[in-house]
């Protein structure tokens, strides 16, 4: 595993996480020291997908990583990891968003501006959109506060029944 050298993912912020330079492009990073998944060494995805769920900020790089030492479902630690290309993914991201939201809206009454701004991303319709989707959420959460206190009125109700009916044959 240790020689291994393979294509992945990774994001960044305006700084690594221990507080170093992200460095430019084609310069390898080299950790001394153990390297453990979520503990230590360079720490990549092999999908990108994978990555978000690590994402300090909205720079995705594709990645060389060599020596990978310790590897899970997600992600890899690695001896070196070297940025070979970056792009700032927040558009593609706000993409995906849009488009995974988009595939839901069959499963509520969305409001048409929800839709025009999901199918189009024009930022001027952002913010209506927004105030209509927490107007529909705070009728659901009313709704649901009120289905839950009818609840706990019935089970009171049938409660109080059986004592009453236990009662009556001590």
């Amino acid at each position: 595993m240790g020689d291994r050298i393979m294509k992945a993912y990774h994001f960044v912020g305006k700084t690594l996480r221990d507080g170093r330079p992200v460095p430019p492009d084609n310069v390898t990073l080299e950790h001394k020291g153990p390297v453990v998944c979520c503990e230590s060494g360079l720490h990549a995805s092999v999908h990108p997908f994978d990555a978000l769920r690590y994402a300090p900020g909205s720079t995705l790089c594709l990645v060389d990583v060599d020596g990978v030492e310790d590897e899970q479902d997600d992600k890899v630690a690695a001896r070196r990891r070297t940025i070979l290309a970056r792009i700032d993914a927040a558009p593609l991201l706000q993409q995906f968003a849009r488009e995974q939201a988009l595939s839901v809206l069959h499963l509520w009454n969305a409001p048409s501006i929800v839709r025009e701004y999901l199918e189009t991303g024009d930022e001027n319709k952002r913010a209506e959109a927004e105030a209509a989707a927490k107007a529909v959420a705070a009728t659901w959460a009313a709704k649901a506060a009120a289905k839950a206190a009818a609840v706990e009125q019935q089970r009171a109700r049938l409660l109080q029944l059986v004592e009453e009916a236990f009662a009556s044959i001590e």
